[in-house]
């Protein structure tokens, strides 16, 4: 789609109000104007003596659709408080002159970040009542009602742990950047143990160096770990003495007297064994992550997975007898060659097997992921979201509540990711590190670190390299700035 600014340059916030209503369409910004009756968006903003004014004139199919938006011209007092109230008014103009078009309006509204649940938590913070924050989701942004719930659900849970938090305590990520092979979704940067087992071994040892600077550093700058969690890739794709061996390191190095969870990631079922369980329950892993993503055998191999829904469900087993009592389960909703009805059996057989935490999460097309090119038969966004619709109900009647949640470019539907967990069982990490509510320090091989000040919410943030040869490569470095880190907080 043709984009016309005047007045402004907020490119960004057009984008994001493009792709979230018109997602086949790409931005384009031409030097010549648009032809009579051409499609187009000319987006204006106009700032006046009291009011700053943002008007969208969108034509679609030979079609005018125009509305205006606007906000005290007292709001815009500088800086990142004026680009936040202008790109606002921008954004909302242009929502309503694009569901004008459209004739409907996105399950989110005019939402377009990846964490809508800091709008009611600041509304909150700052004095409102749940019912007032509850209302500014609904009319403000016009998000429907069942997302407008779900957004203050997990208000709640972020605001609870929230407020238990110290002013000493961090959450640590450790990045295991291995998978027995590549699943067709997957963007993350995990590479095939087929062809990097050779770097499996080397990049273990420097992650243990990295562990132990960290460590020293944490202690020096007398910070205490509030939640530990190891993911990937998929971690235990190492060897149960690798497991060990980077398990008792993070004992002897890390401050965790005061750890209060303990995450790893076990992922796929095909590289789960008895010793590599027993070596998590020997140190003590409270948490463990056995993920289906579908329980439809030709689901797992239209995405590339080497297993079967019965090996899942013998993982499960495997684990509740060596006694792990906190197991949660991911489900992908919208995979290739899925269908609601596969969706239904899915759910209905992951809660056959009773994880104290269930994961359901949108599938989003991302760059680097070989459905990207290779999309085959995806289901619509409309059973896609006959699907999430599904979940939502079903986990309720079942007893679980949703605690965090995110959304991603390029979901179906313009959806969401949604943990949803027994009450009491919520993942501290997934709250902490989604709602940015306190540092979290990354390990390892395409980790970011988010260093957060509690008292202004300002955001630092420093990312290792993302390839483990490139990790490996600037280990010194890593190393340096891991001990000085929390010097310069």
């Amino acid at each position: 789609m043709k984009l016309y600014f005047i007045g402004h340059d907020y490119k960004y916030a057009a984008e994001q109000m493009l792709l979230t209503l018109f997602p086949d369409r790409r931005p384009e910004y031409p030097e010549l104007p648009a032809s009579q009756g051409e499609d187009a968006l000319c987006l204006s903003l106009h700032k006046g003596a009291v009011w700053a004014t943002a008007t969208a004139r969108l034509v679609l199919d030979g079609r005018l659709y125009t509305a205006r938006r606007r906000c005290r011209t007292a709001e815009l007092t500088g800086g990142l408080a004026t680009d936040r109230a202008c790109q606002r008014i921008l954004k909302l103009a242009f929502y309503q002159a694009g569901t004008q078009a459209l004739g409907s309006q996105p399950p989110w509204g005019a939402l377009t970040g990846v964490r809508p649940v800091k709008i009611p938590t600041k509304a909150i913070l700052g004095g409102k009542t749940e019912a007032e924050a509850h209302t500014l989701l609904k009319q403000e942004y016009f998000v429907s009602p069942d997302r407008a719930q779900l957004a203050m659900d997990c208000a709640k849970a972020s605001l609870n742990l929230d407020r238990s938090l110290q002013p000493d305590e961090v959450s640590l990520y450790v990045g295991i950047p291995f998978c027995p092979t590549r699943c067709a979704y997957c963007s993350f940067i995990s590479a095939d143990t087929r062809r990097s087992l050779k770097l499996v071994s080397p990049y273990l040892d420097g992650l243990l160096q990295e562990v132990e600077q960290a460590g020293l550093g944490l202690k020096e700058a007398g910070k205490t770990i509030r939640s530990l969690y190891v993911g990937g890739g998929t971690p235990t794709t190492l060897s149960a003495d690798q497991l060990d061996l980077l398990l008792t390191a993070m004992e002897a190095h890390l401050p965790l007297s005061r750890c209060a969870e303990y995450t790893v990631e076990a992922g796929r079922p095909d590289t789960i064994t008895r010793d590599k369980l027993e070596v998590l329950n020997r140190h003590n892993i409270g948490r463990i992550s056995i993920n289906p993503q579908t329980l439809e055998n030709h689901v797992l191999e239209a995405i590339g997975r080497q297993h079967t829904a019965g090996d899942i469900a013998a993982a499960n087993t495997l684990a509740r007898e060596i006694g792990f009592d906190c197991i949660n389960m991911d489900l992908i909703a919208g995979l290739p060659r899925d269908s609601f009805e596969g969706f239904r059996r899915s759910l209905e057989g992951v809660l056959a097997m009773a994880p104290e935490n269930i994961t359901v999460h949108t599938l989003a097309l991302k760059k680097g992921s070989r459905l990207m090119e290779e999309k085959g038969s995806i289901p619509s966004g409309d059973e896609v979201a006959r699907m999430l619709a599904f979940s939502n109900d079903t986990l309720r009647a079942a007893g679980y509540l949703p605690y965090y949640l995110y959304r991603q470019k390029y979901m179906s539907g313009s959806l969401e990711n949604v943990g949803w967990a027994k009450p009491g069982r919520e993942n501290i990490y997934n709250i902490c590190m989604m709602e940015e509510l306190h540092s979290v320090l990354s390990l390892g091989a395409g980790g970011v670190t988010k260093l957060v000040d509690r008292n202004t919410g300002a955001i630092r943030r420093i990312s290792n390299p993302k390839f483990p040869y490139e990790y490996m490569e600037q280990l010194p470095q890593i190393l340096e700035q891991k001990r000085k880190l929390w010097v310069q907080d």
